[in-house]
């Protein structure tokens, strides 16, 4: 279940990017084609009525597409067909490349929006190795309830109650499973200035926020997402940084392991997905928006059209590395790495 989730999700995050090429080509007048999630034989397609778009899913389910005609440059464009992409103006050309990737950034803050509102099971600890918790009895998983007969409801206060309790015995009350369980343990005096560890930390990241805070934070993180991708990039391409590279089966299996955790962990991974993804997409390589956009802004500075021929060949070998890319770290991720 939790697989056909994380499936979901990222079908979701392509449908998100297709559609805002599709609206904005259509605020330009331009007429799309087909809006297809996947690429191969169509397993199911849909016309709607008096509509000039084809809605179709196809089978094989990794990535996604939508023709606008006109968009292909080898592709015979009659000079008087108004609804051409290629008869339509700079801005309007230029707006349908942006906006895929900037209505996966806008939706990456939805996504962040409700993970914050909702929030993780942020008392459910995850237990370290060799800590007075791991000796004691404590599992991942779970939740503190009380220390000493506090009760506990937030993060925060674990670490109040523990910090100035340093070689002293304490009661711990758990949830585990369907049973509550009381645990003693002996806080060590690892932390700075001799303070309390039980050595515990939460399984959430995700803090539960109210709507102020929250709005705030779902504004603040996909500019982190992105900001995070450029200087890796920088720092693997200037041979700093060990690139680590996930595939779509990576990509699902992380997915599903954050669905497993909770809603709020799930939302919030979908959001650092739909924030990088937007990001990614701007990147200046062949067949990515990023590689359109390079040939849009020759034309800008220039004020002539780039030689279609070599347009289209650039783009060809462009998406042809990025499946063999992808091909090569879906049998790494297959393979556990």
């Amino acid at each position: 279940m939790t697989i056909l989730v994380s499936i979901l999700g990222l079908a979701l995050l392509m449908v998100i990017h297709e559609a805002g090429h599709l609206i904005a080509a259509r605020a330009f007048g331009m007429r799309v084609i087909r809006f297809s999630i996947g690429f191969g034989p169509a397993l199911w397609r849909h016309q709607p009525r008096g509509s000039d778009t084809i809605y179709q899913v196809a089978l094989i389910p990794f990535l996604a597409y939508v023709q606008i005609a006109g968009m292909n440059p080898l592709e015979e464009v009659d000079p008087d067909d108004k609804g051409s992409y290629a008869n339509a103006s700079l801005l309007g050309r230029i707006s349908a490349i942006v906006a895929g990737p900037l209505a996966n950034y806008l939706f990456a803050s939805v996504f962040f929006f409700v993970a914050f509102l909702i929030g993780g099971e942020a008392t459910k600890v995850q237990v370290m190795k060799d800590g007075a918790a791991e000796r004691a009895g404590l599992q991942n998983g779970d939740k503190v309830l009380s220390i000493d007969g506090t009760k506990i409801d937030r993060w925060e206060q674990i670490p109040e109650l523990v910090l100035p309790r340093a070689n002293q015995k304490m009661t711990v009350v758990v949830q585990r499973g369907s049973e509550q369980k009381s645990i003693e343990l002996t806080p060590e005096p690892k932390a700075k200035g001799g303070g309390g560890q039980i050595g515990v930390r939460p399984v959430s990241a995700v803090p539960a926020l109210g709507v102020k805070e929250a709005a705030i934070e779902s504004v603040i993180h996909p500019a982190k997402v992105v900001e995070a991708l450029v200087v890796g990039l920088g720092r693997m391409i200037t041979g700093r940084e060990k690139p680590e590279v996930s595939g779509p089966v990576g990509i699902v299996r992380e997915t599903s392991r954050a669905a497993e955790q909770g809603a709020a962990e799930y939302l919030f991974l979908l959001g650092l997905l739909s924030a990088y993804l937007g990001g990614f997409n701007l990147l200046p390589f062949p067949a990515l928006d990023g590689g359109r956009l390079m040939f849009l802004s020759y034309e800008a500075v220039t004020r002539r059209r780039p030689n279609a021929k070599i347009e289209a060949h650039v783009h060809a070998v462009g998406l042809l590395m990025l499946l063999a890319l992808i091909a090569v770290v879906s049998v790494f991720d297959i393979r556990g790495r």
